[in-house]
């Protein structure tokens, strides 16, 4: 299996004043990936802030895998409950899932 833990996402709320914050607090950078995201730079991993998470939601928690309908078919084989099939955005394909504990995760691919 290849998936290792490769991005996390943040609430980016008021996208501007959350970039602010974290340039301040902790001195990161960030690329804009259109008006509502934003990728870290000098964060110590990949991810971004992503202003269109819901109120209230935890980090997700993205891995990466070389075949992604493989992925999601063990994830689905072992319990775990798809919460968005496989989805386009720049860069790649994901999909989301809740692990039996309710935690929500993301599995990309290329």
């Amino acid at each position: 299996m290849t998936e290792r833990i490769d991005y996390v996402e943040l609430r980016g709320g008021e996208l501007a004043a959350s970039k602010d914050f974290y340039a301040a607090a902790f001195g990161w950078g960030f690329v804009d990936y259109g008006p509502e995201y934003a990728g870290f730079e000098g964060a110590g991993l990949d991810g971004g802030l992503d202003a269109n998470a819901e109120e209230g939601r935890a980090p997700l928690v993205v891995l990466k895998a070389d075949d992604l309908e493989d992925a999601l078919a063990r994830v689905e084989a072992a319990g775990g409950f798809v919460t968005r099939p496989i989805f386009e955005f720049p860069g790649g394909r994901r999909f989301h899932f809740r692990d039996p504990a309710g935690n929500e995760l993301g599995v990309w691919g290329e």
